[in-house]
């Protein structure tokens, strides 16, 4: 059986920025950044406000879950390193 490679419409990895981690295309934010504060009480809606990222969209947020879903070990591995990093 044959899997063909899953693509992001705003998803990227650029070397170089974020330690090659998967980002929101435009934007220095991380996956990981979006699913941590998922798990720390952030709403969908609180990440787009002006509080937390007010240049990103809903569309952003579940394509980062989505994400997730197709990554959820390297994902959980940021997650918890971001939390534990005294210099994040």
């Amino acid at each position: 059986m044959n899997m063909l490679a899953t693509s992001y419409r705003y998803l990227v990895n650029l070397p170089g920025v974020r330690g090659g981690h998967t980002i929101i295309e435009g934007t220095r934010i991380g996956v990981h950044d979006v699913i941590g504060l998922l798990q720390n009480g952030e709403t969908i809606d609180s990440l787009c406000s002006p509080r937390c990222f007010p240049t990103i969209t809903k569309a952003q947020v579940y394509e980062c879950l989505a994400y997730y879903e197709d990554h959820r070990t390297e994902i959980d591995a940021l997650v918890i390193e971001q939390m534990t990093d005294p210099n994040q």
